[in-house]
């Protein structure tokens, strides 16, 4: 199957709606590996994702930034969470407000399926696997920045987040790039694929 086919049999599946997002961001990041995300033409496979939750977890910003409490409380389920890391790299998440805990879910890696070329410029690579593995090359390569924080995408006219068309295998694994909380297995990876950050170990969830 060519990633043209793919991505026109992910289209045909209806989009995720602000409802997938009330739940526990646990539930979230895993049920958001396969999902097709586009944005302004640009876009492909989610296959690596992280929770993040505000309830015991020192690796969320909800723990140490005031600002991120009062994101979450004013904001609605679903919300684009925009933060610059270490100064250098817009990174995305999705808020995920109303179930048993709310907290985030960090998008880390895609696979490029729609508007190559436009990504390929933004990040001046031609290597198909090296555009979107990882948090900071994907928000490049979709022109996401911190003018997005806040912004209600699942709403917006030209972002589009649609199921998977199968089911599919997900792997867990421990978070990357953090020194708190990092027994939690909470990364959440496409069993498989060529496309991600890093790969987990073999431990894996089908649905």
């Amino acid at each position: 199957m060519t990633s043209e086919t793919r991505n026109a049999d992910l289209q045909s599946e209806p989009p995720l709606t602000s409802e997938f997002f009330r739940r526990d961001p646990l539930a979230c990041a895993r049920e958001l590996i396969g999902c097709e995300m586009i944005w302004q033409g640009c876009g492909g496979v989610i296959v690596e994702t992280e929770a993040y939750s505000v309830c015991n977890d020192e690796a969320c910003h909800t723990f140490a930034r005031p600002s991120s409490r009062d994101f979450v409380a004013r904001s609605q389920p679903g919300s684009a969470y925009v933060y610059l890391n270490y100064g250098v790299h817009w990174l995305f998440n999705f808020l995920v407000k109303g179930g048993q805990e709310d907290g985030f879910v960090l998008i880390r890696a895609l696979e490029p399926t729609t508007g190559l070329d436009a990504m390929m410029l933004r990040r001046n690579t031609t290597r198909l696997e090296n555009l979107c593995s990882g948090p900071g090359k994907l928000t490049r390569a979709l022109d996401i920045s911190g003018q997005h924080h806040g912004a209600d995408l699942l709403g917006n006219k030209n972002f589009a987040l649609c199921a998977p068309a199968g089911p599919i295998s997900v792997v867990a694994g421990p978070r990357i790039g953090i020194t708190k909380s990092v027994e939690l297995l909470w990364r959440f990876t496409l069993v498989d694929s060529r496309f991600v950050s890093v790969k987990n170990a073999p431990r894996v969830i089908d649905r």
